[in-house]
């Protein structure tokens, strides 16, 4: 009886240690597939379960950048059958450092000929300086392993087992599971030859299926072609206009281009985007994209952004989209309107900037305007694609109401330019005529020499936040660019050339810019920390043109008036870290735990010998 009482009371207390490890997220870390985790997660802590190709040791961190300096790191593995456990961290120069403060719990562990499997847990927040806050913003996965286990002087160097991917652990995206049979169309690229040159924008039109009633597309996926995952940016689906040159179909051309066809330049409605990184889009089971019916699109354009900065020659690429549709009706159509900054050059960035504040308005004006018309109701926005390039650090979509802010659509204060995709929200939001929204963008330029503009290149910036939502209206962007006027103001810009023949435009005075294009001048104007800062309130508190832009080339009567940025009442401050307890507190908690789980199985041991 005494022994079955122990085992009783160790078996619940097993029990409190690996409540709530319920493994719904998955990932392959490397793209041979040896190295797999599972993780589940709930309002304070998040459990792991890691499948490695190994019997030695398995390395797991999280990392500020990727590389190895200054992160957060388990190692573990199985020695004799035993599975063990170490918590440690990397300074600035990679030396890795057993931590005071072990903060993962070891689970459970076990190895076979082939494969170390171990399970751990730890909390969202640990207390530990040393180790990595897990929020919903991106984290920086790193990995290794080793043939093998953990030494008497610690771990040995990995070698090339290693590697990084990020993802979003507490919002990992949506499941790729549809009902087996599902139809789908795919939109590809032929052997596109890839031009030799840093940035490449590749259009081609095609046409959707021929339904005979209306279906609903239920999940978009990319098709990278094998070892071009770094090559394909972003790809963006456009819906045409019905009446375009059917001869210009399955024909591709580069986007953007002087002598591209004009059947192009009707493709103006983003129906979907993809951004690197990115595994695909699984629609809610309420909401699909709508295509059969006369107001749904029949030709639409596909836009990849090849991004080719060593200027590799001879690059053929087949990649595209696969779009799942079914018959099988849901209760609402869903859309995607464009918001944040309008790209153009009149948004640009000063050099040597660690921290530079863009901010896009899709103002109260238009979505008063549109949503009055459409749906007073409003729309219900169910998932948030936040884009910018190289030099983006962090991107928030603000939510307004009558200038008090609500909590952000959606925020990655860790944004990382290779892994851009939808993030479902948790819990839909509702956008209100009269609401406002703002994108805004921090971006570091620190080692950069010039400006840097708002464009197309990856080396270029842009602002942008994509929003799924539903019932469908006919918006389509929504968006807004500082006057330039005040920007050369601020250089001691006096007069331009007029009228404007070239682009950019020239200056006239004062002397010292006399006839160098604006570009030009801002680049001439001596840049400095402090100039730049005063440069980011300026421009924020700047008069904006608005983009207020229906499905196709129409336009609300707001498109291209000029208003001044709204005065808000309330600001949200980012999502406080949550308050730490002493923590010697913690590890005398902690202490206590790892003494009882010690004693009741010396004790299980002990009973098992009787």
């Amino acid at each position: 009886w005494y022994c079955f009482s122990l085992f009783f009371l160790t078996s619940l207390f097993c029990s409190a240690c690996s409540h709530g490890t319920r493994f719904v997220h998955s990932a392959a870390l490397d793209v041979d597939g040896r190295y797999n985790i599972k993780w589940g997660f709930d309002e304070s802590t998040i459990t792991f379960e890691v499948e490695v190709e190994t019997r030695g040791y398995i390395g797991f961190g999280l990392s500020p950048t990727g590389a190895m300096s200054s992160s957060d790191i388990v190692i573990g593995g199985v020695l004799s059958g035993s599975p063990y456990l170490l918590d440690y961290y990397t300074d600035s120069n990679r030396k890795v450092h057993k931590d005071a403060l072990q903060s993962y719990q070891l689970l459970y562990g076990r190895e076979n000929d082939t494969h170390t499997v171990l399970a751990f847990s730890r909390n969202l927040q640990t207390c530990d300086d040393n180790d990595k806050v897990i929020t919903g913003s991106t984290v920086r996965v790193i990995w290794a392993f080793h043939a093998e286990d953990v030494g008497v002087s610690g771990p040995v160097y990995h070698g090339t087992n290693r590697g990084r991917k990020s993802l979003r652990l507490l919002n990992p995206g949506t499941s790729s599971i549809i009902p087996a049979g599902t139809a789908f169309f795919d939109l590809q690229n032929e052997e596109v030859p890839v031009p030799h040159k840093d940035t490449t924008y590749w259009c081609q039109i095609f046409k959707f299926p021929e339904l005979k009633k209306k279906h609903h597309i239920i999940r978009i996926e990319p098709m990278i072609q094998k070892s071009h995952e770094n090559l394909v940016h972003h790809i963006l689906l456009y819906q045409c206009d019905s009446d375009l040159n059917k001869s210009e179909i399955n024909r591709g051309h580069e986007c953007y281009h002087p002598n591209m066809p004009d059947s192009f330049f009707t493709c103006e409605t983003v129906l979907f985007a993809w951004a690197i990184g990115g595994e695909g889009f699984t629609y809610p089971p309420h909401v699909g994209m709508s295509i059969g019916t006369s107001i749904d699109p029949v030709y639409v354009q596909m836009e990849i952004h090849f991004d080719n900065p060593s200027l590799q020659r001879g690059i053929v690429d087949s990649s595209g989209l696969r779009l799942y549709y079914s018959p099988s009706l849901r209760r609402y159509d869903a859309g995607v309107i464009e918001t944040g900054v309008w790209v153009s050059l009149y948004h640009m960035l000063p050099p040597g900037m660690q921290d530079y504040i863009t901010e896009g308005h899709c103002t109260q004006e238009c979505l008063q305007e549109s949503l009055d018309s459409e749906m007073p109701s409003g729309i219900h926005v169910f998932a948030v694609l936040l884009h910018a390039h190289l030099a983006g650090r962090a991107i928030r979509a603000r939510h307004f109401r009558q200038q008090v802010e609500l909590q952000p659509l959606a925020s990655d204060d860790q944004f990382d330019f290779n892994f851009q995709e939808f993030q479902p929200l948790s819990q839909e939001r509702i956008i209100l005529p009269g609401d406002s929204l703002i994108t805004e963008c921090r971006y570091n330029t620190k080692g950069r020499m010039n400006m840097t503009w708002g464009g197309l290149s990856t080396r270029d910036e842009m602002c942008l936040s994509y929003l799924l939502y539903y019932p469908r209206v006919n918006l389509a962007r929504c968006e807004s660019l500082p006057e330039i006027t005040g920007q050369l103001k601020f250089i001691g810009v006096k007069e331009i050339h007029e009228p404007v023949t070239t682009w950019p435009f020239v200056i006239k005075s004062p002397k010292k810019y006399s006839n160098l294009s604006f570009t030009e001048a801002m680049d001439k104007y001596k840049w400095t920390r402090k100039r730049g800062k005063a440069f980011n309130d300026i421009v924020r508190k700047l008069s904006m043109n608005v983009r207020c832009s229906k499905i196709g080339q129409d336009e609300w009567s707001m498109q291209g008036v000029i208003i001044s940025p709204p005065e808000l009442k309330s600001e949200q401050t980012s999502a406080a870290v949550v308050a730490c307890r002493n923590v010697s507190e913690i590890q005398c908690g902690r202490s206590l735990a790892l003494l009882l789980t010690a004693c009741l199985l010396l004790i299980l041991q002990t009973c098992l010998h009787l």
